[in-house]
């Protein structure tokens, strides 16, 4: 596999715009153009020094970059960014990247964070329509509440591509930009069966629950569904219990990603079936603000004493800290640096009137593993051709190779993480 590599540009551009912690409800929302930051500092992401070491390895790893830096060729375009909110960390890191980028590129930009409100970020989409930007880039909050404004944005000329989230139900949407989110999910699968040897189990009997994301979130059936495809044999073979009965997406699906939410509903699995003692082997969390929220609730509230396997996505910094506490086991990390990347590239693409296809990643020269998809995303209107890169299991072992000598975090002199900036 080749070697993740984060930009340098996207490296100095964190200085400018660092973090709303996982779960806050303190964000607050608007846009912000090329002039200003995209989001406001977080002292908390900046309370501890780093390693002389961890801050060597990140300005080498800038340094090696700075050299291949694109020329500016943007020509005075304008490109609209929509995210869906401030309060995940992962977003503020993607509104950077993306808007670090296109600037360096010679784009300006509009970028809007809409709140997790459907009806703003309709309204953000609509201004930048009036603002008559070049390209649209949407990270949709609901894939189900936009196809009537991006067909307003059809109608204007602006091309749209759809950022990490499949956008549903409209033929505006150009490309499709992500990871490959069922390997998300099929990795915290394997990642389970793994740490069990569920398949030298025996007898052997473990018990396990799962905690999905938001259901207006098309990802998050990828995910689960990735998840479940592993483990479902061990279910029905009886090998994996679910004390809980609670199997289904619908049934364990988290409305906005939301901490306080995942938190809420495990204490309620905890108290029903084992405040008795039965013990919990292993919790499937989608993503890293859900898994803060299990991880909360069996701290408060779970009777026994094991280690619970607990996975997440993302690589928050409060979840990198419980992996190095061991509260957490893993995590799926998208280097959505290089997400950052290729939507740049196809940008230029289709705005110099190209039809990228699979030709791109290789004219591009791209440093890490991505591959075009014309099959597995279809928005109801049909397939979304698709850009989608590979996503890394982060454990507490790996964590120095996959995060911080790529240069995408440092560490500090007690080993925790904190993203580069």
């Amino acid at each position: 596999m080749k070697k993740r590599i984060v930009s340098t540009l996207l490296c100095t551009a964190m200085a400018a715009s660092l973090f709303a912690g996982c779960g806050s409800t303190a964000a607050t929302s608007g846009s912000s153009s090329s002039s200003g930051s995209s989001s406001s500092a977080s002292s908390a992401a900046k309370e501890e020094s780093t390693s002389s070491a961890s801050s060597e390895a990140a300005t080498e790893s800038a340094d090696t970059q700075s050299s291949s830096a694109k020329p500016a060729s943007g020509g005075g375009q304008t490109i609209g960014i929509s995210m869906p909110t401030k309060s995940l960390e992962r977003w503020n890191r993607d509104g950077s990247y993306l808007q670090d980028q296109f600037e360096k590129a010679g784009y300006k930009v509009e970028l809007t964070y809409s709140d997790n409100k459907s009806a703003q970020q309709n309204n953000d989409i609509e201004g930048l329509i009036a603002d008559k930007v070049d390209l649209l880039v949407v990270a949709a909050i609901d894939g189900e509440a936009l196809s009537q404004v991006l067909n307003e944005a059809k109608d204007a000329g602006i091309p749209v591509i759809a950022y990490d989230r499949l956008i549903m139900n409209t033929d505006a949407i150009s490309y499709y930009v992500s990871f490959d989110n069922y390997t998300v999910g099929k990795l915290q699968g394997e990642f389970v069966a793994k740490q069990l040897d569920l398949d030298n189990a025996g007898d052997k009997t473990y018990n396990i629950e799962f905690t999905a994301g938001d259901p207006a979130d098309n990802n998050a059936t990828f995910f689960f569904n990735g998840a479940m495809d592993v483990l479902k044999p061990y279910i029905d073979k009886g090998t994996l219990k679910v004390p809980s009965g609670q199997t289904e997406f619908d049934q364990v699906a988290t409305a906005q990603w939301d901490t306080s939410t995942a938190m809420k509903r495990f204490q309620n699995i905890l108290g029903s079936y084992y405040s008795d003692g039965t013990q919990l082997d292993a919790a499937v969390c989608s993503n890293d603000s859900t898994a803060l929220g299990v991880t909360q609730a069996i701290e408060s509230d779970y009777a026994g004493d094991n280690n619970v396997i607990i996975t997440g996505q993302d690589g928050d910094e409060a979840n990198l800290a419980n992996i190095v506490d061991g509260k957490q086991t893993m995590t799926v990390y998208k280097a959505v640096a290089n997400e950052a990347v290729v939507t740049l590239d196809l940008a230029e693409a289709m705005l110099n009137g190209e039809k990228p296809d699979d030709s791109l990643i290789s004219k591009s020269g791209w440093d890490f593993d991505c591959s075009y998809d014309t099959s597995s995303y279809d928005n109801g209107t049909g397939v979304i051709p698709s850009y989608l890169l590979v996503p890394t299991v982060v454990t507490k072992d790996n964590m120095d190779k996959e995060l911080v000598d790529p240069g995408y975090y440092t560490k500090d002199d007690k080993g925790y993480l904190h993203p580069v900036g």
